[in-house]
């Protein structure tokens, strides 16, 4: 009887881990796509990728939502040239996901060129089956 409970314990614990195995890299997908959207300033995917209470805070203070992320980057008025993501890390707990990483940048804006590295704290949730952006919070590195 205890080894049938144990087994019953290692199954369910096994199960969960696939799932969160299975979650994080969803999340690492969402990550993925919104990285390509914001390089190739895809309205489209911009606009799916964001969730409809999108709060997107930049390193200077200036805060955004979806409308204005979205424009921001689909116009050209912040336009990523390369994004390279390092130092990330991903929790997730249920619908709910925080994603951190360095992000290092060649941008373009206005047509002068420069380069960001700032550290992002990412908040996804889950809504009908896919990740979207619900918060974003850039800091600059000291």
């Amino acid at each position: 009887m205890k080894y049938l409970s144990f087994l019953a314990f290692v199954s369910v614990i096994s199960f969960s881990s696939v799932a969160q195995s299975r979650e994080y890299k969803s999340v690492l997908n969402a990550v993925e796509t919104l990285r390509a959207a914001m390089i190739s300033g895809d309205r489209s995917a911009l606009e799916h990728i964001a969730s409809d209470s999108l709060s997107y805070g930049h390193s200077g203070g200036n805060v955004q939502n979806k409308a204005e992320f979205v424009e921001g980057i689909a116009s050209g008025k912040s336009d990523f040239v390369t994004i390279d993501l390092s130092e990330q890390t991903v929790s997730v707990m249920k619908n709910i996901a925080v994603v951190r990483h360095v992000l290092t940048a060649a941008t373009n804006d206005g047509g002068k060129p420069g380069n960001v590295k700032i550290k992002v704290l990412l908040v996804w949730t889950k809504q009908n089956g896919v990740w979207k952006m619900l918060a974003r919070q850039a800091v600059k590195l000291p």
